[in-house]
């Protein structure tokens, strides 16, 4: 049971992230409009051919219901397959294997899976946003009546996404031990890779071990290089079928194994902060893909946090638990490494894009499938483990991905 890799991967685009401004840079739907034209432009294919449809509802402010209906009818297309998913930063990844998995059912033929950006957070026209800034001020997500976190998080001092990690951060230190040298090698082998990205954020901007330990410290024991820095962008794939794909102007990135787990909305409920849910998410990936962690070729790991790649690398299955820190002062992480990952220099160095975030690490592994990755390209890149990241290791998903035989 399970997918079958008979949907695949065939085109990408997303925006070149960049610091939030006052103005938006468009409406949601003219960036859903100009996202797909992108993508389908780097398949080779047409609008007419798009008759699925994954989108993060919550993204638009132009409305908060009947969202697909609203963005086939802006693209003028008629969809036989429509979603919304809200899982924070694991959307990207469960938006591809819904995607894989309507048109293995044969539901329809070509999804548009797209995550238009958040507008500016000053910006009036976003009430959803407004309302989340609102509530981040206590830490959280909402602020409505009713809401679990409003109720009994926030009035006790749960507060935010920094200190929320970093109790992860703690609990680890005290378990395993804490090697803060170890965790800044994360930051920097991704900085490399990102200072030979010249779309990423932070081009050009190299970081050493020293760097990461002096910068200021945010929340105990994470400091300013260890947390991502949010920025405006958005992103949009194609996923066709693989008879489709073969007509395609670049290889076809198949889509063979695929799991997600939820389990809770915050620590506070984590039956156990260190068992996080991207072990049952990459067990039954791998398990529906027939592979393991050490046939993979390269890692893209949703990056929010230093501890966050830590804990992934751990449950999914790359090192065993306890093992972390080991691995990673035994490991190079560069694309020039031993252990490549987050290649185009992860959301610490190419900027976490929001809720579209999750999907730059999905798209440096089509470009590396597909041989595309400029100065960054790895010499054996069949094989790729994606991992997606929404809350405070509170939902997660991950992918096995592999590049069509000629």
């Amino acid at each position: 049971m399970g997918l079958q890799g008979k949907a695949a991967l065939v085109g990408a685009a997303q925006y070149k992230p960049e610091k939030y401004s006052a103005a938006p840079r468009m409406f949601h739907l003219d960036q859903v409009a100009e996202l797909a034209g992108m993508a389908l432009a780097d398949a080779g294919m047409w609008l007419q051919d798009v008759d699925g449809l994954v989108v993060h509802g919550a993204q638009f402010h132009e409305a908060g219901m009947f969202v697909p209906a609203m963005v086939g009818e802006h693209l003028g297309i008629k969809l036989d397959f429509a979603e919304v998913i809200d899982l924070g930063g694991a959307s990207s990844v469960g938006a591809i294997w819904r995607a894989a998995a309507a048109i293995e059912m044969g539901m329809c033929n070509t999804v548009l899976c797209v995550i238009p950006s958040r507008m500016a957070p000053t910006s009036t026209h976003d009430d959803h946003a407004a309302e989340v800034m609102k509530a981040s001020r206590f830490g959280g997500h909402s602020i409505r009546y009713g809401a679990p976190e409003a109720e009994m998080d926030l009035p006790y001092g749960h507060m935010a996404q920094n200190t929320g990690y970093a109790m992860i951060a703690q609990r680890y230190a005290a378990i395993h031990g804490y090697d803060a040298a170890a965790l800044a090698r994360i930051a920097v082998d991704q900085r490399f890779n990102a200072c030979h990205n010249p779309e990423a954020m932070f081009y050009g901007q190299p970081i050493t071990v020293q760097d990461v330990l002096e910068s200021r410290m945010v929340a105990e024991p994470l400091r300013m290089l260890e947390i991502v820095m949010p920025v405006a962008g958005g992103a949009a794939v194609i996923v066709t079928r693989d008879d489709i794909a073969k007509n395609c102007r670049h290889r076809a990135v198949q889509i063979i194994g695929c799991g997600e787990h939820v389990q809770s909305k915050s620590p506070t409920y984590a039956a156990d902060m260190l068992s996080t849910p991207i072990g049952p998410a990459s067990r039954k990936a791998f398990a529906m893909s027939g592979l393991t962690p050490a046939d993979m070729h390269m890692a893209q790991i949703y990056d929010c946090y230093t501890i966050t790649v830590l804990l992934s690398l751990e449950d999914a299955g790359f090192c065993a638990k306890g093992q972390g820190m080991q691995f990673l002062r035994e490991h190079d992480f560069s694309f020039k490494g031993d252990f490549p990952m987050n290649t185009h220099g992860g959301q610490l160095s190419f900027g976490q894009t929001g809720t579209a975030g999750g999907m730059t690490q999905v798209i440096e592994a089509i470009h590396q499938l597909q041989g595309r990755a400029g100065q960054r390209q790895l010499s054996k890149h069949d094989l790729a483990y994606v991992s997606g990241t929404g809350g405070v290791m509170s939902e997660q998903g991950a992918l096995i991905l592999r590049g069509a035989s000629a």
